[in-house]
């Protein structure tokens, strides 16, 4: 993708230079943000996942939390609790990690099914309840949570209902060779995350996205284009679940913002190509098969439907 937003360059060229070879993933990322949707990193330990999130956090200038997840992780570890106060004579709300601009929730498929699910109504709604309250969350809000592939030992698979949350999977991969060579040579670079500058604020994310929103011009035959891609899911003697009306939304969203860093006023059935296995392979759930074929049967599912501009 060529990148022609002066203020998106300047953010890939100040996270390349502490994230190797990881200039791909950083646009995905980037644009599920831009688009106001939340984030699942999923990859092999040790590829840079919680480094991305840290350092995608800093250029924004976003307040950042962060949940590591065991298997004795409660939900108030994530939310928060009311603690009694003695010489108060009352309780008094401690907010936990989610009350953050970008929330990291780190390996988040080691967490128990009931302290993942605490995570869907800050996600969805953006606010917390606690013990009969309701909290709204800043704005902002954005939860980048990272995964080890689900065939490791000590994970949790994410609930359907948990995976539609995210806006987008990715996956950032080996660096390559030359990228890898540079890592080896001049080592981790983490501890220069804390001096790149901030190029957004958290108001001018929130002004952008509805820019974004309203700006981005979306013909009525890119409106078929998506609704056609999306019926093709739902009928696919393949797929078990097919594409929810949620996920139709995301990929038009992603496919905005993709416009919109290409410097664009409307959007291009490729901008619907760039983000179409990022925002979709997770959502639909074949009758049998592994992720591999799921994107098979997705490029099955683009090639059926004709490109019309």
């Amino acid at each position: 993708m060529n990148i022609f937003n002066p203020q998106i360059k300047n953010a890939l060229t100040q996270m390349s230079s502490v994230l190797h070879g990881k200039d791909d993933a950083l646009v995905k990322v980037l644009a599920c943000i831009f688009s106001g949707g939340h984030l699942l990193l999923e990859d092999l330990p040790g590829l840079g996942k919680t480094t991305l999130a840290i350092a995608v956090a800093r250029l924004l200038g976003l307040k950042f939390g962060r949940v590591q997840c065991t298997n004795d992780l409660l939900p108030t570890d994530v939310t928060g609790l009311n603690i009694f106060k003695m010489e108060k004579g009352e309780f008094e709300f401690h907010a936990g990690p989610v009350f953050n601009n970008l929330v990291l929730v780190d390996e988040i498929n080691r967490a128990t099914p009931k302290t993942q699910s605490a995570l869907l109504e800050a996600m969805g709604e953006e606010q917390a309840t606690i013990d009969g309250v309701t909290y709204r969350l800043p704005k902002p809000f954005f939860v980048v949570a990272t995964q080890n592939p689900v065939e490791h030992s000590g994970t949790f698979p994410l609930p359907e209902s948990q995976m539609d949350r995210f806006m987008m999977k990715v996956s950032i991969g080996y660096p390559r060779r030359a990228a890898e060579r540079e890592i080896l040579r001049v080592g981790s670079r983490k501890d220069e995350i804390d001096t790149l500058p901030a190029i957004f604020s958290p108001e001018e994310i929130v002004l952008t996205q509805k820019a974004i929103e309203k700006n981005i011009k979306v013909s009525d035959n890119i409106l078929d284009y998506v609704l056609e891609v999306t019926e093709k899911t739902r009928a696919n003697p393949n797929i078990a679940a097919g594409i929810s009306t949620r996920g139709a939304m995301s990929l038009l969203a992603a496919s905005k913002t993709v416009a919109w860093m290409q410097a664009r006023e409307y959007v291009l059935p490729e901008d619907v190509k760039e983000v179409a296995m990022d925002v979709l392979v997770h959502r639909i759930q074949l009758r049998q098969g592994a992720e591999s074929v799921k994107k098979e049967v997705l490029r099955a599912i683009f090639q059926e439907v004709p490109t019309i501009v």
